[in-house]
């Protein structure tokens, strides 16, 4: 028998595809963005909306940007989700059950003045999304965006609430959701107006480090009222332009240099056999483009592929209130899938093995399960080839080693700057030992620095204690008035008497104020709770201290 080459299989297998009328049509590369008419693409902007998206200070407690959960190497998804403490309970707000969603830490649940507020399901560790993150790379191609749609193409100005584009802005829609949400990125009842003089009043990037040097130079010590005015050709730093900005760069995160991208523009070399038979599959038998339709590789649409019970998460039905859309999840584009386990929108299956079984069984869950879905009938040898063709020709290099432009900033949260817990508690009643919460930056004129403290006694009285010295002492009792396991050549912060009740039960937080850098530099400041407890070893109990890096 004739063997048939690569491109006439490939041309014939893409013209069987949904939505192919030619071969002309069915090969063709990725097409440019659509850009709102009103939001042109400019260089500045795009370095704007790159600093922006990087920049921790834009959230309330200065730790998580919109960055922090799309990382380019992660195929612009959260590789957090992988970690046991990125789990949410899920619909039946209990941990460790089948239900269980793997997503994105975001903020300790916290108020305006920057004290914590002990959350039902989290406590004061940092609340976590209800759906993995969704890839930023190529998103620029989406009609609307997160997994549910939520995000349409006409931008409303977050202030005012006046329409702002008309069309093709879903990106801007979405870049205004995040900032404001008290479980991403603010505190409980924060508003635009608060983050426009938030953005005022800080150094760009001053937590970051690893600067770009591209952004680094643009920045060029400017504050953000002088980079918005050069973005934008006026002054204002106002919400409406700091999501316009943020869209402007995620507009040039397009993922088009993977070996299926040259396939598309006629160049078929360095494919590998298992890859070919995958892309026969994948084209074929395995029904992918059914969905993941060329070139997007999606269809922008909304399916319930049976992941999850429907009755869990409804997903496109908030949205549209049809019950034809329980359970319906917006179909993701596959270029870099393999960096971005888990995967889908709960991060339940963790390899692309466990994905390929999935789609082979027909998906788990039968309700309101799509037309689509149904079982494939791989046989071993064919689902190793479709996870060959899914691993070895989707993966653009920019991104997998973040070069340009999906190159950027080190974050704080990824730095040797983080607070840092060592040394050991004293236990109190029952035996618990008082946890330190200690995540924020020790930025030196920063407006709020909290320390919480859990896992205490209810209703005793608590200190936090600081001092320039690294906290490794054993606890004692200095003198009559101040318990602390060292004598503060700072000071101490009394708390009062916790909240909760019982042992383990207590709760509290102290939010500080850091002054401008009173000459000491970069230094490192020894944090420790002390509680009255008369259920502990000499009626005191203490957290285990924490080191917090000023800079």
């Amino acid at each position: 028998m004739r063997s048939i080459s690569l491109p006439a299989l490939v041309l014939g297998l893409l013209l069987a595809a949904p939505g192919a009328s030619s071969a002309q049509g069915a090969l063709r590369p990725l097409p440019p963005v659509p850009v709102p008419s009103g939001n042109p693409i400019t260089p500045e902007k795009a370095l704007l909306g790159k600093a922006l998206f990087w920049e921790e200070q834009l959230s309330s407690t200065n730790t998580v940007a919109c960055g922090t959960c799309h990382i380019p190497s992660a195929g612009g998804s959260d590789p957090r989700s992988f970690e046991l403490s990125s789990a949410n309970p899920g619909a039946d707000g209990v941990f460790g059950t089948v239900d269980d969603v793997r997503a994105s830490p975001g903020v300790v649940r916290s108020a305006a003045d920057g004290t914590f507020v002990s959350d039902a399901q989290f406590g004061l560790r940092p609340q976590n999304t209800g759906r993995k993150s969704p890839t930023m790379i190529n998103a620029a191609y989406a009609p609307q965006l997160f997994w549910d749609g939520r995000s349409e193409s006409v931008f409303h100005d977050p202030v005012s609430g006046a329409v702002v584009l008309t069309e093709n802005a879903a990106l801007e829609s979405q870049a205004a959701g995040p900032p404001v949400s008290d479980v991403e990125m603010a505190h409980e009842g924060r508003l635009w107006t608060d983050i426009e003089a938030r953005l005022e009043a800080v150094d760009p990037l001053a937590l970051a480090s690893d600067i770009p040097a591209e952004l680094d130079a643009w920045i060029g010590g400017r504050d953000y009222a002088a980079l918005y005015e050069e973005a934008f050709g006026s002054p204002g730093v106002t919400a409406a332009r700091t999501a316009m900005a943020i869209a402007t760069y995620q507009r040039t995160l397009i993922s088009n240099e993977t070996k299926f991208d040259r396939m598309l523009e006629g160049d078929f070399t360095g494919w590998t056999g298992p890859e070919v038979r995958g892309l026969q599959l994948f084209l074929g038998k395995a029904q992918c483009t059914a969905c993941h339709q060329l070139p997007f590789l999606t269809d922008f649409r909304f399916h319930n592929i049976g992941v999850r019970p429907a009755g869990e998460d409804i997903g496109r039905a908030n949205e549209t209130g049809l019950a034809k859309d329980r359970g319906r999840f917006k179909t993701p584009d596959l270029r870099n899938a393999t960096l971005r386990a888990p995967f889908f929108h709960n991060g339940s299956q963790f390899s692309l093995a466990g994905v390929v079984g999935f789609y082979d069984r027909g998906g788990d869950h039968t309700d309101n399960l799509s037309p689509l879905m149904g079982e494939l009938f791989l046989s071993g040898r064919e689902r190793i080839a479709l996870q060959a063709f899914l691993e070895g020709t989707l993966t653009d290099p920019r991104v997998a080693n973040e070069l340009p432009p999906f190159d950027r900033p080190t974050l704080f949260s990824e730095s040797s700057r983080r607070p840092r817990l060592t040394g050991f508690g004293t236990p109190g009643t029952g035996g618990e030992i008082p946890r330190m919460v200690a995540l924020e930056p020790g930025l030196w004129g920063s407006p709020s620095v909290t320390f919480g403290i859990e896992n205490a006694n209810g209703g005793s009285l608590a200190f936090l204690g600081y001092d320039v010295d690294v906290l490794t002492t054993p606890l004692t009792v200095r003198d009559a008035s101040i318990f602390l396991p060292f004598t503060p050549s700072f000071g101490t912060f009394a708390v009062g008497a916790l909240a909760g009740v019982g042992a383990g039960e207590g709760w509290g937080s102290v939010s500080t104020v850091l002054p401008p850098d009173p000459g000491l530099g970069a230094i490192d400041v020894g944090y420790q709770w002390v509680v009255l407890d008369p259920g502990a070893t000499g009626g005191i109990a203490a957290s285990a201290p924490a080191v917090v890096p000023l800079f």
